[in-house]
């Protein structure tokens, strides 16, 4: 558990091929089921301070409470996600807290020195689901990512959680956006 933003609730992997890291999370390590979106919505997405415009497919699931996201980038629009492959790098590329006290979590980071890499809103692009990541130290896979879980994007967050723990193998990738538009 972080003393600064609680308990870990997400591993977010940066992957070249998203169907072939499914097939190994479900076949191999047997979590599921994952809710994918082949054009995860974004809203006000900012990379290092600029307008960016990146496309990405998403997947998630939950391994008990820590969520696994899978992230494949499909343009070259600057990202977090963009700059750790274009290092030639692929796997875990983020840890993330959620919280529904955003701004107590963002000042915390600012008295802390954390400095923004990017930032946005996510989900139906409602006001109650920003996210922000920041910089990551010396490791791959130390970016820190701060999401908040209101609104629809805390609904779906809850009704992955759920189907994980009821899931017996079958229908292994489901359509994240039935549950998050529904």
């Amino acid at each position: 558990m972080s003393r600064y933003f609680g308990p870990l609730r997400q591993l977010g992997f940066v992957v070249n091929d998203i169907d072939s890291a499914l097939k190994h999370w479900i076949d191999v390590v047997g979590v599921g089921p994952f809710f994918f979106v082949e054009d995860q919505p974004l809203n006000d997405f900012v990379f290092r301070g600029k307008s960016s415009a990146p496309r990405f497919s998403v997947a998630l699931a939950h391994s008990g409470s820590v969520q696994i996201e899978l992230i494949q980038q499909h343009n070259d629009e600057p990202s977090a996600f963009r700059e750790f492959a274009d290092r030639g790098l692929e796997g875990l590329q983020h840890v993330a807290y959620w919280t529904t006290d955003f701004d107590r979590y963002m000042e915390e980071s600012k008295n802390r020195g954390l400095v923004e890499l990017q930032s946005g809103r996510s989900g139906s692009g409602a006001p109650d689901e920003r996210f922000v990541y920041y910089e990551d130290g010396p490791y791959p896979g130390t970016v820190i990512e701060i999401s908040e879980v209101s609104g629809r994007k805390g609904d779906l967050f809850r009704a992955v959680e759920a189907a994980s723990k009821e899931w017996d193998g079958s229908n292994p990738i489901r359509d994240m956006r039935k549950v998050l538009w529904s």
